[in-house]
């Protein structure tokens, strides 16, 4: 394909432009990601899609890594519920 492996960061970044978040966290490898998303979008939607529409957010730019990609995705409440000590 040609493209370099994209870096945690710019696949934040291409998380971010496509939909409103409270907090992205995104590591990786160059190879595989685990991504934390957390959005009001979320909100009323299921685990099927939240994810489509995160792929939906980054478009053409990761058609090639999205098989790579693993995802947490939240609303600002489930991610208050996760992380107490916020």
């Amino acid at each position: 394909s040609g493209m370099a492996d994209p870096t945690p960061a710019e696949i934040e970044q291409f998380i971010v432009a496509g939909l409103a978040c409270e907090h992205v966290e995104v590591e990786g490898d160059g190879r595989h990601f685990f991504a934390t998303i957390v959005s009001k979008e979320f909100e009323g939607t299921n685990r099927v899609v939240r994810h489509q529409r995160v792929y939906n957010a980054l478009g053409d730019r990761m058609r090639e890594q999205i098989h790579a990609l693993s995802m947490k995705t939240l609303t600002p409440a489930e991610w208050a519920r996760a992380t107490p000590d916020a």
